[in-house]
């Protein structure tokens, strides 16, 4: 936890993190994500990854080599309604500079996301999921640790067998840095697998039918795990909202062809005009 006097390493950590959640201009999202239709998709337990738009976001992005450089836990209604009429936070998630907060889906309405849900979960286990993360609710981020924050300034290249290091490096205790570490430890705990490496039991390596081998699950830890893995998780389904409720491509209404060589036309002219 961070210490309660305000020094100068407090200073220049709060000032490093405020730059790296600077903001990128001009990110436009191809699906933006509406709060309504998530919150009757999601489930608690659910794992709502985000492509963000931050420099932070951008580095992490290129650590993972994917879309994807956030991710948050959702919740339900396990959280009160706000006293002050807000939206109800549903999502709790690990932020640089805040630490483990509770935040509204509307937060992410215009980002790209995608749901992973993990597949046969029990309701006791999905309740022990949500219950970890309601406990680590207030966890700060000790902005005094600065290593944690300068990799992310300087994204050298390297190796990808590297990459995944690089994101765990800095303090002893990864989880306050990294979004997803603290998810991949909530699974960890009712020993759900994610990412898990795989060894052939001795004597079996050469077996020739799937039905002789015994493969040996080793949940990695859970510092290492990035956004990135839930999506590539073979445990974890891919959920789309726009397909939940059926969908009919029949039903689509297409512009006609003239109108979109039209409005191609003019975007063009526009940036034409803009370069000008």
């Amino acid at each position: 936890m961070s210490a309660s006097g305000d020094t100068l390493l407090d200073r220049l950590g709060r000032f490093l993190a405020g730059r790296l959640e600077v903001e990128s201009s001009g990110y436009e999202p191809y699906t933006p994500s509406d709060p309504d239709t998530l919150r009757r998709v999601l489930e608690p337990g659910d794992i709502l990854l985000i492509e963000g738009n931050q420099r932070i976001s951008a580095t992490i992005k290129y650590l993972t080599q994917s879309t994807w450089s956030h991710s948050a836990l959702y919740v339900g209604d396990a959280l009160p309604e706000p006293a002050d009429g807000t939206e109800r936070p549903r999502l709790i998630e690990v932020n640089l500079g805040e630490g483990c907060v509770a935040v509204p889906l509307s937060k992410y309405q215009t980002y790209n996301t995608r749901i992973c849900r993990a597949n046969g979960l029990s309701p006791e286990d999905r309740q022990h999921v949500v219950g970890f993360m309601l406990k680590r609710l207030g966890l700060k981020y000790d902005l005094k640790n600065i290593f944690d924050m300068l990799r992310y300034f300087f994204p050298m290249p390297m190796p990808v067998r590297w990459r995944r290091r690089a994101i765990a490096f800095g303090s002893g205790d990864p989880t306050r840095a990294i979004c997803s570490s603290l998810i991949a430890q909530a699974y960890e705990e009712i020993r759900y697998p994610i990412l898990p490496e795989i060894t052939r039991a001795p004597g079996r390596a050469s077996a020739q039918s799937s039905y002789s081998r015994s493969e040996i699950l080793h949940i990695r830890h859970h510092s290492l795990y990035t956004p990135r893995d839930f999506d590539l998780s073979p445990y974890f389904r891919i959920v789309k909202p726009t397909l939940e409720y059926g969908f009919d491509y029949r039903a689509l209404t297409w512009a006609q062809e003239e109108q979109v060589t039209k409005n191609e036309q003019g975007a063009r002219e526009r940036r034409a005009e803009a370069t000008k």
